[in-house]
């Protein structure tokens, strides 16, 4: 989310107070600052000095910007069990920070679960989601003691409660599906029905699952949750969804005479990934939100449950920058095709939902007319594009570097193998001191996986 739509704390280095960023600036993480040869420093570190050290492509976290993120949302969310959303991205140092800031944690396996707790996570503040859980997450999760376990479809609520031990109790949330479209793209929106997530408000499956789970005396049902989808930038969805939660919260106390005690709005908070973009003003949803909540449950004579909400992309998404190094300039067709070290294999967002970026030259001082490029990556399919229609110096040449901003979600965490590349590193920036929080993958890394010959 932009600067403006998230007041964030002040940052104790005064270096970093004296001004404002730059509007063309507004989108970077928030200690941004320009340097000479039009260089730019996060976290008082020089992006031209990261990209020595650690090389290209690398992904630069402001660890900074991470914390003031949580505590916005701390601040926007009085009373309210905010789960960081893991798979938008996670390592030890980002379950590190979010559980110093006081939020719990949403994940989506055995495997980030197990690497969340290894490091020192709470279980009880974490909430397993998961469309089709497998025997392995279920196992972890009831092994180390998850918080909250989120029913997602009736064939798992038998499943579940059979691998629970005898005398033990597993509170579960029921994944609702409202019937609400909304999400920046028709691939991240899941509140509506005909997708794979949740059990479905209109054709009754939702309350056939709170029959099925309060049957099963090893499952505690304990509230509803829903997600509506991805990069939501209106508070507008949010509160219909609210509207027929509590309807359902209604029903189930008149069917059952009980009250459910907890409600999970999900995430989903859009985020501006170039100057101009909307995003969601979380400030405002957490009054809506709040207020909506209120005035429901005073209707249909409920309590007030216990919020939770789970943002990923708005606190790990502005906080990260990646760095490329051009490869390779071409003209061809009426196009110029600027091609960089990375590309799908480390961000395939763009080509599963054709996200469009605005990278930056850094690091030369330019006086070049601008002019429109695609900035493609290095791989061997067509739509291996990283920015289309972007205006860079018109003397753009190989060995230039180039950063992207609100690069920290979605891009590591859906990173693939393509062409054997090996992933990039992660840096975290803070203080003026830079430190590896992931490593690169190396040759020896793929070659040591394949096992066959």
């Amino acid at each position: 989310m932009s600067h403006a739509a998230l007041p964030l704390p002040a940052v104790p280095e005064p270096a970093r107070e004296s001004a404002a960023p730059a509007p063309s600036l507004a989108i970077w993480p928030g200690s941004t600052t320009p340097l000479v040869d039009d260089d730019l420093a996060i976290g008082g570190v020089p992006l031209t000095e990261l990209a020595d050290r650690f090389g290209t492509p690398a992904y630069v976290l402001d660890e900074d910007e991470v914390r003031r993120r949580c505590r916005a949302y701390l601040r926007a969310f009085p009373d309210t069990d905010v789960y960081y959303a893991a798979k938008a991205f996670l390592c030890r140092a980002m379950a590190h920070w979010v559980q110093e800031e006081g939020l719990g944690l949403d994940v989506c396996s055995a495997g980030e679960l197990e690497l969340a707790v290894t490091t020192g996570f709470p279980p009880d503040r974490i909430v397993l989601h998961g469309n089709a859980k497998s025997p392995e997450d279920l196992r972890a999760a009831l092994r180390l003691g998850v918080g909250r376990i989120v029913i997602d479809s009736t064939s798992e609520i038998a499943r579940l409660a059979a691998a629970i031990p005898a005398g033990n109790r597993q509170k579960v949330l029921i994944r609702v599906v409202p019937g609400i479209a909304a999400g920046g793209h028709a691939k991240i929106r899941t509140g509506t029905d005909g997708q794979k997530f949740g059990l479905s408000l209109a054709d009754g499956s939702a309350q056939h699952a709170v029959t099925r789970v309060l049957g099963q005396p090893r499952l505690q049902l304990v509230g509803l949750h829903c997600h509506l989808g991805s990069q939501i930038t209106t508070v507008k969805p949010y509160l219909s969804a609210v509207r027929r939660l509590v309807g359902l919260l209604a029903r189930i106390h008149e069917q059952y005479g009980i009250t459910l005690p907890e409600l999970d709005l999900g995430g989903g908070h859009g985020i501006a990934y170039r100057p101009g973009e909307p995003a969601l003003d979380i400030v405002g949803l957490g009054a809506k939100i709040r207020s909506e909540l209120a005035g429901g449950c005073a209707a249909a004579g409920l309590p007030v449950p216990r919020l939770a909400i789970e943002p990923g992309r708005a606190i790990a998404g502005p906080a990260g920058v990646v760095l490329y190094r051009v490869l390779a300039v071409k003209q061809t067709g009426g196009h110029t095709f600027v091609a960089v070290d990375g590309g799908m294999s480390d961000n395939p967002r763009p080509a599963l939902y054709g996200v469009r970026y605005a990278p930056r030259l850094i690091g030369r001082r330019s006086a070049a007319v601008a002019q429109p490029v695609t900035v493609v990556g290095r791989h061997c399919e067509a739509g291996d594009i990283l920015a289309t229609d972007v205006r860079l110096p018109g003397d753009i040449r190989p060995g230039d570097l180039l950063a992207v901003p609100a690069a920290g979600a979605y891009h590591l965490s859906m990173a693939s193998g393509y062409n054997l590349v090996g992933r990039p590193p992660v840096v975290a920036v803070t203080g003026g001191h830079a430190r590896l929080l992931v490593r690169r993958e190396s040759l020896a890394d793929i070659r040591g996986r394949d096992v066959g010959v």
